[in-house]
């Protein structure tokens, strides 16, 4: 795989203390090519400005995280999800990000098999908004370990078949190494993935684990192999950015400045996203 700044993406979720603007900016005079933002987090600089500044630098949004979170204990919170995306997707569209990650929603009642028909009805009623706009829907397979608090859809092969279900040119595959790696039908599943794979991000599995959300390690520091993964990304098409999307308490400790420097040294070192 081509691995060259222009191609990382830098996730602002890997570092705190800076506005999305200021990691724009860094990222700009760094000569790294992407950024990969949040929703909130753009909503504080302000859209307008947030877009003003890819402008001026040349910097482009990898993909606009998060929507999703469809499943819901009534239907006007069912109702209400479907809304906040249509939100999302107004918003992808003015930053000019082709790519909104859905991260789908955890469990409600105990109950799996609603929360997942909740995920492919509330993505079917958003595909018309998402290719008026020319916005790709990437659905995110979470680990399993998130099934209760983030995701449903815990596992690529779910992922596909919702993406094979709604049948539509606008839904895809976000794919984290972070929580596939370990799935023993990755190159399978991956080679089935051939032109839906809409954003790749990339971070590594440290031990011990002692937070789900918040352990994840650099790339290069843990035990997922990210150029194979990677090898096999590139042999099914994929050239698009390569986000490194490290959520770590550790990272979150640093100075944004050296947590900046830390990400990038990262992929310059690893040298085969």
């Amino acid at each position: 795989m081509i691995h060259t700044r222009e191609r990382l993406s830098v996730n602002e979720m890997c570092i705190r203390g800076w506005s999305s603007t200021q990691l724009i900016q860094r990222c700009a005079d760094h000569g790294i090519g992407w950024v990969a933002l949040w929703r909130d987090r753009v909503r504080s600089a302000g859209v307008d400005t947030v877009r003003a500044a890819l402008g001026a630098t040349g910097v482009g949004i990898s993909s606009l995280c998060r929507g999703g979170m469809f499943t819901a204990e009534t239907l006007a919170q069912e109702q209400a999800a479907i809304d906040d995306n249509l939100r999302a997707i107004d918003e992808a569209a003015e930053l000019g990000a082709s790519v909104l990650v859905l991260v789908c929603g955890p469990v409600r009642r105990r109950d799996l098999r609603r929360g997942r028909r909740q995920v492919r009805t509330g993505i079917e009623a958003i595909i018309d908004r998402a290719g008026s706009c020319g916005v790709r829907l990437a659905v995110e397979p979470l680990h399993p370990m998130m099934v209760a608090d983030r995701s449903v859809i815990v596992t690529l092969r779910e992922a596909l078949d919702v993406v094979d279900d709604l049948a539509s040119e606008h839904v895809g595959i976000a794919l984290d190494t972070y929580h596939v790696f370990w799935d023993p039908d990755l190159a399978r599943l991956v080679d089935e993935a051939a032109g839906r794979i809409f954003c790749y991000q990339v971070s590594d599995w440290v031990v011990p684990i002692s937070d789900g959300l918040s352990s994840r390690g650099l790339p290069g520091e843990g035990h997922i192999d990210l150029c194979g993964i990677g090898a096999l990304v590139e042999a099914v098409g994929y050239s698009g950015p390569v986000e490194v999307e490290v959520l770590s308490d550790r990272l979150w400790s640093m100075p944004a400045e050296a947590a900046f420097d830390a990400v990038v040294g990262s992929y310059d070192s690893l040298g085969c996203c």
